[in-house]
């Protein structure tokens, strides 16, 4: 029996983030180039955006580029940008038939030329559709997403723009770049990994932590739904006493 049978519908997450973890460790263990799980890592996403909107998951973030991936050899950061590319190209016809809407969180202007003018094609034609929405972390760093929202709030008070005396828990989360969406209910990570990455550190406060061995080029929906089904069995009590 596929754990699919084993989800309550009505307590699907509404916000699924995920760190997809393990493309070179899996290109490796078969003595390929760590592109060669890059590639392969295409099919998951192709997988998981699927399964996710067939589930009635509203908001999907994936993780598939962090600052620190800069640092990483120049052949594998090139080739990473030239699959985003591809893959861009390729699937969003796919999106925009399957009613899914593309956001894209992070620095952006590091990206080269080419990439940032394909995910703004990608961005144009698939904004106004009212499905599942794609959220793709690029180029992105959570600590200095945070720094960044300081900065703003810091400018709008000197500038008279905000009263210091109102800043409350909940001002920070209108300058990060998710102010638009929920914060995540369900995190996965693959690859056996037990960290979190400077991935969405403000937004996961309350969210359920789901680590799998699994090396992202091998995820598939039904470990989607495993993950899903663990999700609904946590008593989530947002640091409250349950009565």
């Amino acid at each position: 029996m596929s754990s699919k049978d084993q989800i309550i519908t009505e307590r699907i997450p509404k916000h699924v983030a995920i760190i997809m973890d393990g493309n070179g460790r899996w290109a490796q263990e078969r003595g390929q180039d760590r592109i060669f799980g890059h590639i392969n890592g295409v099919k998951s996403v192709r997988e998981v955006v699927e399964g996710a909107a067939e589930l009635g998951v509203k908001y999907l973030t994936l993780y598939a580029f962090s600052t620190e991936n800069w640092e990483r050899p120049e052949k594998e950061v090139t080739g990473l940008m030239e699959l985003m590319v591809d893959t861009i190209h390729k699937e969003v016809a796919t999106l925009i038939k399957n009613n899914i809407k593309l956001h894209v969180i992070g620095e952006l202007s590091m990206l080269p030329e080419h990439a940032k003018t394909a995910l703004n094609e990608a961005l144009n034609l698939t904004a106004g559709n009212t499905g599942l929405n794609l959220v793709v972390a690029l180029s992105y760093s959570s600590r200095w997403e945070i720094g960044e929202a300081v900065k703003k709030i810091v400018q709008e008070v000197a500038n008279g723009d905000l009263d210091a005396s109102t800043i409350n828990q909940d001002t920070l989360q209108q300058y990060l770049y998710t102010s638009e969406f929920p914060d995540p209910e369900l995190m996965i990570r693959t690859s056996g990994e037990y960290r979190i990455s400077n991935f969405l550190l403000y937004q996961l406060a309350y969210a359920e932590l789901y680590f799998t061995p699994v090396h992202w080029p091998d995820f598939r929906k039904e470990h989607l739904y495993e993950a899903i089904v663990d999700y609904q069995k946590r008593d989530r009590r947002f640091g409250k006493v349950k009565v």
